[in-house]
Protein backbone atom coordinates (compact mmCIF):
# COMPACT_ATOMS: atom_id res chain seq x y z
CA UNK A 1 0.00 0.00 0.00
CA UNK A 2 1.29 3.56 -0.83
CA UNK A 3 1.65 5.90 1.82
CA UNK A 4 0.66 9.54 2.53
CA UNK A 5 3.92 12.56 2.68
CA UNK A 6 1.69 13.45 6.03
CA UNK A 7 -0.49 11.55 8.01
CA UNK A 8 -3.27 12.17 10.68
CA UNK A 9 -1.32 11.98 13.47
CA UNK A 10 1.80 14.12 12.22
CA UNK A 11 -0.76 16.79 11.80
CA UNK A 12 -2.34 16.16 15.59
CA UNK A 13 1.40 15.56 16.88
CA UNK A 14 2.07 19.30 15.03
CA UNK A 15 -0.87 20.90 16.59
CA UNK A 16 0.02 19.29 19.89
CA UNK A 17 2.09 22.08 21.30
CA UNK A 18 1.15 25.32 19.96
CA UNK A 19 -1.82 27.28 17.09
CA UNK A 20 -1.18 26.64 13.71
CA UNK A 21 -1.26 29.43 11.13
CA UNK A 22 -4.14 29.55 8.72
CA UNK A 23 -3.18 31.61 5.33
CA UNK A 24 -5.18 34.64 5.10
CA UNK A 25 -7.77 35.54 1.57
CA UNK A 26 -6.76 34.92 -1.81
CA UNK A 27 -9.05 36.82 -3.42
CA UNK A 28 -8.25 40.25 -1.55
CA UNK A 29 -4.48 39.53 -1.91
CA UNK A 30 -5.74 39.25 -6.29
CA UNK A 31 -7.29 42.24 -6.23
CA UNK A 32 -4.34 44.31 -5.33
CA UNK A 33 -3.08 43.60 -8.10
CA UNK A 34 -5.59 45.41 -9.93
CA UNK A 35 -5.81 42.91 -13.17
CA UNK A 36 -7.69 43.45 -16.19
CA UNK A 37 -9.01 41.14 -18.44
CA UNK A 38 -5.97 40.58 -20.74
CA UNK A 39 -4.05 39.72 -17.48
CA UNK A 40 -6.27 36.97 -16.71
CA UNK A 41 -6.32 35.59 -20.42
CA UNK A 42 -3.03 35.89 -20.52
CA UNK A 43 -2.17 34.00 -23.80
CA UNK A 44 -3.37 30.90 -23.94
CA UNK A 45 -6.65 31.98 -23.20
CA UNK A 46 -6.32 35.91 -25.40
CA UNK A 47 -9.16 34.47 -27.60
CA UNK A 48 -11.66 32.78 -25.20
CA UNK A 49 -15.67 33.25 -26.36
CA UNK A 50 -16.18 34.45 -22.97
CA UNK A 51 -15.30 37.20 -20.00
CA UNK A 52 -12.28 35.84 -17.70
CA UNK A 53 -11.76 38.31 -15.24
CA UNK A 54 -12.92 37.33 -11.89
CA UNK A 55 -11.77 33.54 -12.28
CA UNK A 56 -9.06 33.91 -9.79
CA UNK A 57 -8.45 30.14 -10.11
CA UNK A 58 -7.36 30.28 -13.70
CA UNK A 59 -4.13 32.53 -12.61
CA UNK A 60 -2.57 29.55 -11.56
CA UNK A 61 -1.95 29.25 -15.68
CA UNK A 62 -2.10 32.18 -16.84
CA UNK A 63 -0.53 34.36 -13.73
CA UNK A 64 1.26 31.55 -11.78
CA UNK A 65 3.71 34.24 -10.58
CA UNK A 66 1.50 36.04 -8.50
CA UNK A 67 -0.37 33.29 -6.87
CA UNK A 68 3.19 31.74 -6.20
CA UNK A 69 4.14 35.30 -4.69
CA UNK A 70 1.01 35.53 -2.55
CA UNK A 71 1.80 32.52 -1.20
CA UNK A 72 5.50 33.11 -0.62
CA UNK A 73 3.76 36.72 1.21
CA UNK A 74 1.84 34.51 3.90
CA UNK A 75 4.72 31.90 4.68
CA UNK A 76 6.97 35.28 5.22
CA UNK A 77 4.25 36.07 7.82
CA UNK A 78 4.36 33.01 9.55
CA UNK A 79 1.26 30.68 8.45
CA UNK A 80 1.94 27.33 8.59
CA UNK A 81 -0.76 26.29 6.07
CA UNK A 82 -0.91 27.33 3.05
CA UNK A 83 -4.59 27.35 0.63
CA UNK A 84 -4.15 26.27 -2.41
CA UNK A 85 -6.30 28.68 -5.18
CA UNK A 86 -8.26 26.52 -6.24
CA UNK A 87 -11.79 27.77 -4.20
CA UNK A 88 -13.88 27.57 -7.19
CA UNK A 89 -11.73 25.06 -9.57
CA UNK A 90 -14.29 22.07 -9.30
CA UNK A 91 -15.90 21.91 -12.81
CA UNK A 92 -19.36 22.76 -11.73
CA UNK A 93 -17.97 26.25 -10.78
CA UNK A 94 -15.68 26.70 -13.71
CA UNK A 95 -18.57 25.76 -15.97
CA UNK A 96 -19.55 29.60 -15.78
CA UNK A 97 -16.78 30.39 -17.58
CA UNK A 98 -17.18 27.28 -19.91
CA UNK A 99 -13.96 25.70 -18.22
CA UNK A 100 -15.13 22.74 -16.54
CA UNK A 101 -12.76 21.05 -18.94
CA UNK A 102 -9.97 22.94 -17.14
CA UNK A 103 -10.35 22.06 -13.46
CA UNK A 104 -8.32 18.89 -12.78
CA UNK A 105 -5.37 21.30 -14.39
CA UNK A 106 -5.92 24.05 -12.35
CA UNK A 107 -6.12 21.86 -9.04
CA UNK A 108 -3.11 20.74 -9.97
CA UNK A 109 -1.41 23.54 -10.82
CA UNK A 110 -2.50 25.42 -7.68
CA UNK A 111 -1.48 22.27 -5.49
CA UNK A 112 2.09 22.70 -7.39
CA UNK A 113 1.89 26.07 -6.49
CA UNK A 114 1.55 25.71 -3.10
CA UNK A 115 4.00 22.49 -2.40
CA UNK A 116 6.58 25.03 -4.28
CA UNK A 117 6.18 27.87 -1.69
CA UNK A 118 5.85 25.81 1.24
CA UNK A 119 8.74 23.38 0.16
CA UNK A 120 10.77 26.55 -0.04
CA UNK A 121 10.38 27.68 3.28
CA UNK A 122 10.66 23.98 4.64
CA UNK A 123 13.68 23.94 3.37
CA UNK A 124 14.93 27.21 5.04
CA UNK A 125 13.73 26.10 8.85
CA UNK A 126 13.13 21.97 8.59
CA UNK A 127 11.82 22.73 12.56
CA UNK A 128 8.63 24.43 11.12
CA UNK A 129 6.91 22.11 8.13
CA UNK A 130 4.79 23.92 5.79
CA UNK A 131 1.46 22.47 4.44
CA UNK A 132 -0.14 22.32 1.33
CA UNK A 133 -3.93 22.34 2.02
CA UNK A 134 -5.76 21.12 -0.66
CA UNK A 135 -9.01 23.41 -1.55
CA UNK A 136 -12.27 21.97 -2.43
CA UNK A 137 -14.58 24.71 -1.91
CA UNK A 138 -18.23 24.62 -1.64
CA UNK A 139 -19.41 25.27 -5.60
CA UNK A 140 -21.94 27.67 -6.55
CA UNK A 141 -24.68 25.55 -6.72
CA UNK A 142 -26.96 23.51 -3.60
CA UNK A 143 -27.89 20.15 -3.35
CA UNK A 144 -30.79 20.73 -0.68
CA UNK A 145 -32.09 24.09 -1.18
CA UNK A 146 -33.88 25.06 -4.18
CA UNK A 147 -32.59 28.35 -6.63
CA UNK A 148 -36.13 29.12 -7.68
CA UNK A 149 -38.35 30.34 -4.76
CA UNK A 150 -41.80 29.29 -6.59
CA UNK A 151 -40.81 25.98 -7.02
CA UNK A 152 -39.20 24.70 -3.71
CA UNK A 153 -38.95 20.91 -5.12
CA UNK A 154 -36.17 21.93 -8.06
CA UNK A 155 -32.72 21.24 -7.34
CA UNK A 156 -29.76 22.22 -10.32
CA UNK A 157 -27.57 19.91 -9.20
CA UNK A 158 -27.72 16.62 -8.08
CA UNK A 159 -25.62 14.85 -5.22
CA UNK A 160 -23.87 12.30 -7.77
CA UNK A 161 -22.93 15.03 -9.55
CA UNK A 162 -21.40 16.64 -6.83
CA UNK A 163 -19.21 13.86 -5.89
CA UNK A 164 -18.28 13.58 -9.34
CA UNK A 165 -16.79 16.88 -9.91
CA UNK A 166 -15.14 16.92 -6.06
CA UNK A 167 -13.95 13.02 -6.93
CA UNK A 168 -11.71 14.74 -10.53
CA UNK A 169 -10.89 18.04 -8.35
CA UNK A 170 -9.57 15.74 -5.10
CA UNK A 171 -7.47 13.25 -7.63
CA UNK A 172 -5.71 16.64 -8.90
CA UNK A 173 -5.07 18.48 -5.72
CA UNK A 174 -3.21 15.23 -4.50
CA UNK A 175 -1.21 14.51 -7.44
CA UNK A 176 -0.34 18.15 -7.38
CA UNK A 177 1.30 17.95 -3.82
CA UNK A 178 -1.30 18.68 -1.30
CA UNK A 179 -0.92 17.34 2.71
CA UNK A 180 -4.26 17.81 3.41
CA UNK A 181 -7.62 18.46 2.28
CA UNK A 182 -10.21 21.31 3.43
CA UNK A 183 -13.72 21.01 2.25
CA UNK A 184 -14.33 24.79 3.35
CA UNK A 185 -16.99 27.90 3.00
CA UNK A 186 -19.94 25.26 3.53
CA UNK A 187 -23.32 26.65 3.35
CA UNK A 188 -24.97 23.62 2.52
CA UNK A 189 -23.86 20.34 4.58
CA UNK A 190 -25.59 18.41 1.51
CA UNK A 191 -22.69 19.41 -0.42
CA UNK A 192 -20.35 18.82 1.84
CA UNK A 193 -21.35 15.38 2.46
CA UNK A 194 -20.77 14.77 -1.42
CA UNK A 195 -17.70 16.12 -1.22
CA UNK A 196 -16.22 13.98 2.02
CA UNK A 197 -17.50 10.93 0.22
CA UNK A 198 -15.73 11.88 -2.81
CA UNK A 199 -12.44 12.48 -0.47
CA UNK A 200 -12.94 9.16 0.85
CA UNK A 201 -13.69 7.32 -2.08
CA UNK A 202 -10.30 8.77 -3.59
CA UNK A 203 -8.69 7.60 -0.87
CA UNK A 204 -9.42 3.98 -0.87
CA UNK A 205 -8.59 4.35 -4.76
CA UNK A 206 -5.40 5.63 -4.32
CA UNK A 207 -4.61 3.31 -0.99
CA UNK A 208 -4.08 6.01 1.32
CA UNK A 209 -5.54 8.74 3.30
CA UNK A 210 -4.48 12.33 3.57
CA UNK A 211 -5.83 14.47 6.97
CA UNK A 212 -9.38 16.15 6.46
CA UNK A 213 -10.21 19.64 7.56
CA UNK A 214 -13.65 20.94 7.54
CA UNK A 215 -15.06 23.98 7.39
CA UNK A 216 -18.24 25.46 7.52
CA UNK A 217 -19.87 28.94 6.92
CA UNK A 218 -22.70 30.51 9.68
CA UNK A 219 -23.97 33.14 7.26
CA UNK A 220 -25.60 35.74 9.47
CA UNK A 221 -26.73 36.24 12.87
CA UNK A 222 -29.24 33.56 13.18
CA UNK A 223 -26.49 30.87 14.05
CA UNK A 224 -27.13 28.52 11.12
CA UNK A 225 -25.71 27.54 8.18
CA UNK A 226 -27.23 28.59 4.58
CA UNK A 227 -29.41 25.15 4.61
CA UNK A 228 -30.60 25.71 7.89
CA UNK A 229 -28.07 23.85 10.67
CA UNK A 230 -26.45 25.17 13.72
CA UNK A 231 -23.65 24.97 14.35
CA UNK A 232 -23.41 21.76 16.59
CA UNK A 233 -25.65 20.35 14.25
CA UNK A 234 -23.12 20.77 10.99
CA UNK A 235 -20.99 19.43 13.58
CA UNK A 236 -22.48 16.05 13.84
CA UNK A 237 -23.32 15.69 10.38
CA UNK A 238 -20.03 15.53 9.38
CA UNK A 239 -18.21 14.41 12.62
CA UNK A 240 -17.88 10.89 11.14
CA UNK A 241 -15.53 10.85 8.60
CA UNK A 242 -12.97 11.73 11.60
CA UNK A 243 -11.40 15.01 10.23
CA UNK A 244 -8.42 16.00 12.31
CA UNK A 245 -10.05 19.20 12.46
CA UNK A 246 -13.85 21.05 11.96
CA UNK A 247 -14.23 24.90 12.32
CA UNK A 248 -15.80 27.94 10.65
CA UNK A 249 -14.76 30.19 7.97
CA UNK A 250 -16.41 33.52 6.27
CA UNK A 251 -19.56 35.52 6.00
CA UNK A 252 -18.86 36.96 9.90
CA UNK A 253 -15.96 38.91 11.70
CA UNK A 254 -14.64 37.77 15.03
CA UNK A 255 -16.78 39.55 16.64
CA UNK A 256 -20.26 38.26 15.21
CA UNK A 257 -18.85 35.01 15.24
CA UNK A 258 -16.98 34.37 18.54
CA UNK A 259 -20.38 32.52 20.05
CA UNK A 260 -20.30 30.12 17.39
CA UNK A 261 -16.64 29.30 17.79
CA UNK A 262 -17.09 28.74 20.98
CA UNK A 263 -19.69 26.39 20.57
CA UNK A 264 -17.57 24.58 18.16
CA UNK A 265 -14.97 24.40 21.00
CA UNK A 266 -17.47 22.54 23.47
CA UNK A 267 -18.13 19.97 21.17
CA UNK A 268 -15.35 18.90 18.80
CA UNK A 269 -13.57 15.71 19.53
CA UNK A 270 -11.12 17.14 16.96
CA UNK A 271 -8.73 20.35 16.54
CA UNK A 272 -11.09 23.20 15.99
CA UNK A 273 -10.16 26.09 13.38
CA UNK A 274 -11.25 28.99 12.43
CA UNK A 275 -10.37 31.81 9.65
CA UNK A 276 -13.34 35.02 9.96
CA UNK A 277 -13.52 37.96 7.73
CA UNK A 278 -11.97 41.10 8.41
CA UNK A 279 -15.10 42.87 10.05
CA UNK A 280 -17.79 42.68 7.56
CA UNK A 281 -17.97 44.75 4.69
CA UNK A 282 -18.18 48.21 4.28
CA UNK A 283 -20.54 50.11 1.68
CA UNK A 284 -17.82 50.14 -0.88
CA UNK A 285 -17.59 45.77 -0.34
CA UNK A 286 -14.12 46.78 1.72
CA UNK A 287 -13.24 45.34 4.96
CA UNK A 288 -11.84 47.63 7.98
CA UNK A 289 -10.71 45.50 10.51
CA UNK A 290 -7.19 46.04 10.67
CA UNK A 291 -4.59 43.74 11.87
CA UNK A 292 -4.51 45.00 15.56
CA UNK A 293 -8.10 44.56 16.38
CA UNK A 294 -8.55 41.51 14.37
CA UNK A 295 -5.41 39.86 16.61
CA UNK A 296 -6.83 41.21 20.15
CA UNK A 297 -9.83 39.50 19.03
CA UNK A 298 -8.14 36.08 18.62
CA UNK A 299 -5.92 36.61 21.32
CA UNK A 300 -9.50 36.30 23.51
CA UNK A 301 -10.38 33.09 22.14
CA UNK A 302 -6.80 31.75 22.51
CA UNK A 303 -7.05 32.52 25.74
CA UNK A 304 -10.58 30.95 26.18
CA UNK A 305 -9.12 27.77 24.96
CA UNK A 306 -11.00 28.19 21.72
CA UNK A 307 -8.52 27.40 19.21
CA UNK A 308 -5.90 24.70 17.50
CA UNK A 309 -5.74 26.87 14.13
CA UNK A 310 -6.40 30.32 12.80
CA UNK A 311 -6.39 32.08 10.01
CA UNK A 312 -7.77 34.94 7.81
CA UNK A 313 -10.58 34.70 5.11
CA UNK A 314 -12.33 38.07 3.17
CA UNK A 315 -10.36 41.35 3.58
CA UNK A 316 -7.49 39.60 5.24
CA UNK A 317 -4.00 40.08 4.29
CA UNK A 318 -0.67 39.38 5.62
CA UNK A 319 -0.39 42.27 7.63
CA UNK A 320 -3.31 40.19 9.11
CA UNK A 321 -1.88 36.41 9.61
CA UNK A 322 1.64 38.67 10.97
CA UNK A 323 -0.56 39.84 13.61
CA UNK A 324 -2.48 36.70 14.55
CA UNK A 325 0.73 34.89 14.32
CA UNK A 326 2.34 36.95 16.87
CA UNK A 327 -0.80 37.34 19.27
CA UNK A 328 -0.64 33.20 19.93
CA UNK A 329 2.75 32.57 19.69
CA UNK A 330 3.11 30.61 23.19
CA UNK A 331 -0.17 30.61 23.94
CA UNK A 332 -1.21 26.84 24.20
CA UNK A 333 -3.84 25.32 21.88
CA UNK A 334 -7.22 24.21 23.05
CA UNK A 335 -7.17 20.53 23.81
CA UNK A 336 -9.75 18.38 22.20
CA UNK A 337 -12.90 16.85 23.70
CA UNK A 338 -12.30 13.38 24.79
CA UNK A 339 -14.05 10.82 22.65
CA UNK A 340 -18.02 10.32 23.64
CA UNK A 341 -20.32 7.16 23.50
CA UNK A 342 -23.15 9.25 22.90
CA UNK A 343 -25.43 8.74 20.48
CA UNK A 344 -25.53 12.21 18.21
CA UNK A 345 -28.42 12.85 15.22
CA UNK A 346 -28.43 15.92 13.16
CA UNK A 347 -31.20 17.58 11.25
CA UNK A 348 -31.52 21.24 11.58
CA UNK A 349 -30.95 21.01 15.28
CA UNK A 350 -28.59 18.35 17.63
CA UNK A 351 -30.10 15.88 18.95
CA UNK A 352 -27.97 13.91 21.75
CA UNK A 353 -28.82 10.49 23.47
CA UNK A 354 -26.73 10.30 26.73
CA UNK A 355 -26.36 6.83 28.32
Amino acid sequence: MSTARFTAEQFRQLNEHRILILDGAMGTMIQSYRLEEADYRGDEFKDWPSDLKGNNDLLVLTQPQIILDIHRQYLAAGADIIETNSFNATPIAMADYEMSHLSARINFEAAKLARQACDEFTARDPHKPRLVAGILGPTNRTASISPDVNDPGFRNVSFDELVEAYTESTKALIDGGSDLIMIETIFDTLNAKAAAFAVLQVFDEIGYKLPVMISGTITDASGRTLSGQTTEAFYHSLAHIEPVSFGLNCALGPDLLRPYVEIMASIAECATSVHPNAGLPNEFGEYDLGPTDMAAEIRDWANAGFINIVGGCCGTTPEHIKALATIVDGLPPRQPKPASHSFYLAGLEAFSLEW
